[in-house]
């Protein structure tokens, strides 16, 4: 049975190492898992001209995962409640179930921690941000603020956080004028690059760092909060734990090897350090 991650761009992808860790342990010689670029506007034709009796499931990265929505014969209330699909169940009958997984695995990573997560900051406003703050939201977010260079294009993030049943309040502010953030945890979806010296001082005092960026590593941000003893979460947990999802959706297998599949995952980012 085979399956792919779609992007653009795609090489940098971990998810076949992962995946491909998980066919192995749980024995399934017979299921394959690829990297396939797919370009913005090509992901309707490369949809078409799958056999779904060949094709089981597909993990969307950028820019498909609003494109490929129209697209769904069904999805999860979390891809309804984001806009966005990172994972396509393909039916033999030719029918197309989207998932949201990365909001289930952020669900499963904030898991870990015992805190409160009553009032959050997040660093940036897009795709990431919504699933990230909806994670919050089930855990008892009742306040949000993103912190973005473009209020505008934060306004779909704010809607999507609006509208959960548990209505919590999101504020937007302009990166260029913060100054000091409090909150119970802080998100951070933006490059390393964009980490300024005045951003992390800014969240210095928020007890619990969500770093989605996992390479390279530590970010600026993670390495602020490691050392100064605050919990630091970062992207590899989230893609490792929606991965399991994923694993699981598409084989029907609930024995997924998490631990196997983190492995690869470190050891891929390792093999590249040296290349």
């Amino acid at each position: 049975m085979r399956c792919a991650v779609l992007g653009d761009p795609i090489d940098h992808s971990l998810s076949p190492a992962i995946h491909r860790a998980a066919y192995r342990a749980l024995g399934l010689d017979g299921w394959s898992y690829d990297p396939v670029r797919v370009h913005s506007g090509g992901l309707a034709a490369f949809l078409d001209g799958l056999d779904p009796t060949q094709w089981r499931g597909l993990s969307l990265t950028a820019p498909l995962k609003r494109e490929v929505v129209p697209m769904l014969s069904s999805y999860d209330e979390w891809v309804a409640a984001t806009g966005g699909c990172n994972t396509v169940l393909l039916e033999p009958d030719g029918g197309r179930h989207g998932l949201n997984t990365d909001v289930t695995g952020a669900l499963m990573v904030l898991g870990e921690y015992d805190g409160p997560l009553d009032r959050a900051v997040v660093l940036g406003g897009g795709a990431t941000a919504t699933s990230l703050l909806l994670a919050l939201a089930e855990r008892g977010m009742s306040q949000a603020t993103l912190v973005v260079r473009d209020p505008a294009r934060a306004t779909e993030t704010v809607q999507a956080v609006a509208a959960h049943r548990s209505a919590p309040r999101a504020e937007v502010v302009e990166l260029a004028g913060i100054t000091e953030l409090t909150g119970d945890v802080v998100v951070s979806t933006v490059p390393a690059t964009a980490q300024v010296t005045k951003l992390i001082d800014a969240v210095a005092d928020i007890p619990l760092v969500f770093e989605v960026v996992y390479s390279p590593w530590p970010t600026p941000l993670a390495a602020a909060a490691a050392a100064s003893g605050r919990t630091v979460f970062n992207g590899l947990d989230l893609l490792v734990a929606q991965a399991v999802n994923q694993v699981v959706a598409m084989t029907g297998r609930y024995d997924v090897p998490a631990g196997a599949m983190r492995r690869a995952a470190e050891e891929e980012l390792a093999a590249r350090e040296v290349r």
